[in-house]
This record gives structure tokens, sequence and C-alpha cells, in this order.
């Protein structure tokens, strides 16, 4: 079986990889079945594309079992239900863990190593992963998960709108000043067409969009120091430019969490242009849009976008649990299942092999868009695997909100966003 190769361990070895504590005992059967639990986290589309994937895995691999559930929660919810099973001793051997939530999560001794396994020399090499993916799943340099999805950040327009309004598509390589332009003059309250729109609850869906903007503008979330946030200059004239999207009535904020108000809008014909990743397309198309996809626009003219890897975090539960789930997510993250998975899910391949493999062609092929958010993975990059990350972006949050809802000037808000985000970087870890 080809995981195990990759992660050959004896009982010490598992016990030293995941930091210290006696792991919970069981798991091998008296047939030497040895059963994992897998708790994913998916709903519709994702459930059913993770659960075809496990039935082929534990129909090709007698001697392990992977036992699949959402875990009693959705995704969103998954780091405070695996926070509470570590609490209680309880815990799965493989959770779907966000990116964003890893820093904390891995401060667990019972979150595995994964370094050895990842640079293993398996299907796929360390080297083919993205880059985004890479570090989404490195804390303190070594890789304490394994990728479990990808995504980017683009821009996907309507068509009609902007051929209605006489107005030119968009092209690779435009400036934050043609996009408020554009968003201005596609416009138009007597249809209550709206030119774009941003999430208004102050959520991460909210704050992720200004990241590349900030890097765009030469800052960082967190300063090279580690004692401060690292856009405390270049952060003001980000959320200028929101500023000038309400100045301009352009812009519609969604006051729901989830940004499931803001997609129907845009879907229903009265937004011209939004700002999503791949795992949207699927209702696009199925709302008859004719659309298509340009990357995000910029300050400096370098390409830069984000990306928000999640991750398959696995958990010590003992030599034998420990070495079959990574077994699992090894054989996840061959090429021809990361398609599988990513084509039904909304995603984009984990790796170079698995963007050439000639599924992933034939799937890009017949849905617009899907190139544009592939290619802009060589200019993405990730939000900081930080234990202080939810503070800042709390922070950050906040101040996007007060300016889209004219309640600060972006100046005083992002003094205000310093102070919070800079205390909680000053608290030790």
């Amino acid at each position: 079986m080809h995981g195990a190769g990759s992660f050959a361990l004896g009982a010490a070895g598992a016990w030293a990889l995941a930091g210290c504590t006696a792991p919970a005992a069981g798991g091998v059967g008296p047939d030497g079945r040895v059963t994992v639990d897998l708790w994913h986290g998916q709903a519709d589309t994702g459930r059913k594309a993770i659960e075809a994937l496990v039935r082929d895995f534990n129909r090709t691999h007698p001697r392990v079992r992977v036992d699949a559930s959402a875990g009693g929660a959705v995704a969103d919810a998954m780091l405070q239900k695996v926070t509470a099973a570590l609490a209680s001793g309880s815990y799965p051997d493989i959770a779907y863990i966000y990116g964003a939530d890893l820093a904390r999560v891995a401060r667990s001794p019972r979150v595995v190593d994964l370094t050895s396994a990842l640079h293993g020399g398996g299907a796929v090499r360390w080297d083919d992963y993205w880059a985004p993916v890479r570090d989404a799943v490195t804390v303190n340099g070594k890789q304490r998960a394994a990728p479990a999805l990808l995504d980017s950040l683009c821009v996907v327009y309507n068509k009609k709108l902007f051929e209605r309004a006489r107005v030119p598509y968009p092209e690779a390589g435009w400036t934050w000043a043609q996009f408020l332009e554009t968003a201005r003059r596609l416009t138009d309250p007597d249809r209550g067409v709206f030119g774009t729109g941003w999430p208004g609850t102050g959520d991460e869906d909210t704050v992720w969009r200004l990241w590349p903007m900030i890097w765009d503008l030469g800052g960082e979330v967190i300063a090279p120091d580690g004692h401060g946030i690292g856009f405390k200059d270049v952060g003001v004239r980000a959320l200028e430019t929101l500023a000038q999207l309400v100045r301009d009535r352009s812009v519609y904020i969604d006051p729901k969490p989830g940004s499931e108000q803001m997609y129907r809008v845009f879907i229903g014909g009265r937004m011209a242009m939004v700002a999503t990743g791949p795992w949207q397309l699927p209702d696009i198309i199925q709302g008859g849009v004719d659309y298509d996809v340009v990357p995000p626009p910029t300050y400096s003219g370098r390409p830069c976008t984000i990306s928000g890897p999640d991750t398959w975090t696995v958990f010590d539960n003992g030599p034998e649990r420990s070495r079959a789930a990574v077994e699992f997510i090894t054989w996840l993250n061959r090429p021809e299942n990361d398609v599988r998975w990513d084509a039904t899910g909304g995603s984009l391949p984990l790796s170079r092999p698995a963007s050439r493999s000639a599924g992933w062609r034939r799937h890009s092929a017949r849905t617009t868009g899907l190139r544009v958010f592939t290619g802009a993975l060589s200019t993405a990059r990730v939000r900081p695997v930080h234990p202080a990350y939810p503070q800042i972006s709390q922070a950050v949050g906040e101040a996007v909100v007060a300016v889209l809802l004219g309640r600060s000037t972006p100046d005083r808000a992002l003094r205000g966003c310093a102070e919070k985000a800079d205390a909680a970087l000053l608290i030790p870890r």
C-alpha cells in the first residue's frame, strides 16, 4: 500500500511525532483491520465527493477502513468541535481544519507531525505542491497537516451587464483605479444593479479579500519582527479604495454571514462583478449567468491574489491508526484522486501534476474561468499560520465594516485596528 512506505513508524516514533502523551487505545479489530475516524465537515456536493472517495479507498485497501462522517459539525464549526474533542480525550484520527485555524490546533501535542510523510517521495513530491499549499500546512518550519483543498480569489463578471452598459470587459493587469471606474459605470440604481459587492459582517470572508491589496502595496499581515501588524500605512490606502466604492454607491454590502446574499444578487443579474473563488462557479453556471473570470486588479501592476487552503489534520490515536490515517490522506492527494475531489467540490488541484492531468484538463476546458483561477495560483499568497491571526482578523473586520458603513474614515479605522491587533501579537503564545 502506497502510504505505508512513507509513514512507517513504530510506537515510539508515533508518540514522538505527536509530541508526548499516551494515545487513545484501539482502532485495530480482531481481523487486523484498522478503523480510521474521519471528520470531514462537508455538506452537499463536498460530502458526496468525499464519501465516494472513501468508498473507493475502503474497497481497495482491505486492511484499513475509513469511517467518514461530518463529525457532527459543518466545516465552519470544526475548530470548536475538535477543540472540545481534544479536551475530552475522544477525538478523530483526521479532521478537516481551515488553514487559518491550523496554528491554534497545532499547539496540541496530539497533532501528528507530517513532515516526513509529505517529504517521503510519494505520488506527489513536496516541491510539486503549489506554494500556497506548502505554506498553509507549515507551522514553525514543520508540516503539521496535509493539504485538503485549494482555491484562489479572482473576479467573476457578468458579460451581459457589461454589454448593456457598453463597458469593455476587464483584462488581466487592470488597476484598482480601473476597477473603481468600471464599478461606477456599471452601477444602475434605476435597475437595482451594483457594480460590485463586499461582505459586511466583519467575518473572515470580509477580511481575506483585503490581504491581496495589502501585499500588493508592499505591506504584510504581521511585521517582520512579529511585534505588530505590517500594514499600518498601506492599510489606509486599501481601505480608501473601499471608501471610494461607498461614495460612488457602487458596492452592495452583504449584511449576512456567508456572503450567500451577495452571490444571489450576482446570480440574479443585479451585480456586475464579484470577487470569489472556484467554489462559486457551479452555482453561477446553474444560475445561467453568461460570465467570465479575470485576475484581481492591482495597484502596482504586479499580479497578486490570495489562496485559502484547508487541511487534513491528523491526531494521534496510536501508531496503527496514525499510520492508516496518513495512508488515506496520501492516497487522497494522488493526482487522479485529487482531481476527482476538485472537480466535484469546486476547488483547484493541490499540485502541479494534478493540474497537468488529463482529467483536470478536460474539466477545465468545459468550465469557463477555471484556467484563470488555476493560473492565479502562481501569484497567490496565504494568510500567516500564526496563533494571533484570529484576533488580527477580527480587528481588520471591524475596520472594514466601519468604512463600508460610513461609520469611520479609513485612517481612524486603521488606527483602531492597529491598536487591537498589535495588542494581540504581544500576548505570549
